[in-house]
């Protein structure tokens, strides 16, 4: 499984049609709609705003207003056929005179899609877990140490509250301590 490092924003033409396509990074289905809304206030005078994301189980693709099954489902279908998970693609087309046909339309925005996803922009995921656990400060810097290559994020207070992101096959490393596993997640390898 796969996602995307960074947002990312590109554009080709297509018979005077301009196609913009917008990929996030995202983690929520609520965080959707307020993405779209954004795409449409950055373009407000486009033709159609259509997308497709991919986040666990949840999949959804929207033609908006362009005949069914031309834009939407060939945006999902290069997301799934990349194996990509927590991304939003939203491709913008503003119309250029020039009608494509229904297989028109399905290349086009399948290429619009499959030309944004660069390869420096894509990263692996692995399974992992979300975990939490306290500690003092004399314990810090070797806890620091012990977790040096591991994404971790910590609150200061009479103890340390730390949150660790850690792939499954190094849970192993946190035997000694009192941990919760908050829930299983997918990192960054």
């Amino acid at each position: 499984m796969k996602t995307i490092k960074n947002d990312y924003i590109s554009e080709i033409e297509i018979n005077k049609s301009r196609f913009i396509t917008l990929l996030y990074r995202i983690n929520s289905v609520d965080l959707v709609k307020e993405k779209i809304d954004l795409v449409k206030s950055l373009y407000k005078d486009a033709t159609h705003y259509c997308y497709a994301y991919v986040i666990d189980d949840n999949k959804k693709s929207s033609d908006d207003g362009e005949p069914g099954g031309t834009a939407g489902v060939p945006i999902m279908e290069v997301l799934l056929k990349n194996d990509l998970n927590y991304v939003l693609c939203v491709v913008v087309r503003y119309f250029g005179g020039i009608k494509l046909g229904a297989g028109g339309l399905v290349r086009a925005y399948s290429k619009s899609v499959s030309s944004s996803l660069i390869n420096e922009n894509i990263t692996e995921l692995i399974p992992g877990y979300e975990i939490v656990f306290d500690t003092s400060y004399d314990n810090q810097k070797n806890i620091d140490y012990l977790l040096k290559d591991i994404k971790i994020e910590k609150e200061y207070l009479d103890i340390i509250k730390y949150k660790v992101f850690i792939p499954k096959d190094k849970l192993n490393i946190l035997n000694n301590l009192d941990y919760k596993i908050i829930k299983e997640i997918y990192i960054e390898k």
